[in-house]
């Protein structure tokens, strides 16, 4: 689906998979050392290969993944990407994250990410996301509470907040920053009637 930011750049969001290697890679490259530490918990210049192959092994059922595209970028880069991985079909919880390339931060992408990821896990059947970050990724804590997430367990640096499905959903309805969640609302709601 394609829509919009609020400084007007046209940004696709869509599904992830193994196709997409090159592009994930590249956005990672593109993070800052501190922003990869913050989302993988190492500051490498790239994650592990199994890290890369476990992000990009998408099913649409145990692993939900999408993905943010500049379409104002001549190479149409990664902005961001967000996942919900769960053991199984039956599992009403499914372990999320979200990263964004350092260059798009601030913009509302985050948000577009995790609308979208909410409301495809909603019509999957799941009822809540466990999102582990570490205590002094300040920006992720205040994202995960914005939505609603609660503080569940503290594991040394390590915090997990619990976010439910629904209320999270309930509260971006309400947002209109970036302008691009109208967009994604009424994409899930006219394929939903």
């Amino acid at each position: 689906m394609v829509t919009r930011l609020a400084d007007g750049r046209e940004i696709c969001i869509r599904t992830m998979g193994p196709d997409d290697e090159e592009r994930l890679r590249g956005g990672i490259a593109r993070m800052s050392p501190r922003s990869r530490y913050l989302r993988f918990f190492s500051g490498g210049a790239s994650p592990p290969d199994w890290v890369i192959e476990r992000l990009l092994d998408v099913d649409g059922v145990l692993h939900l993944a999408w993905g943010a595209i500049d379409m104002s970028h001549p190479e149409e880069r990664v902005m961001g990407a967000v996942h919900a991985m769960r053991p199984d079909a039956g599992e009403r919880e499914a372990e999320f994250s979200v990263g964004v390339v350092d260059d798009y931060h601030g913009m509302g992408v985050g948000r577009l990410l995790a609308a979208t990821l909410l409301l495809e896990a909603e019509d999957g059947q799941m009822e809540a996301f466990r999102a582990h970050v570490l205590a002094e990724n300040e920006a992720a804590r205040g994202f995960i509470r914005r939505l609603g997430g609660r503080h569940v367990a503290q594991d040394g640096p390590q915090a997990e907040y619990l976010l439910e499905v629904a209320p999270a959903l309930a509260r971006l309805r309400q947002e209109s920053d970036p302008p691009g969640l109208a967009d994604i609302f009424a994409h899930f709601d006219s394929a939903a009637a």
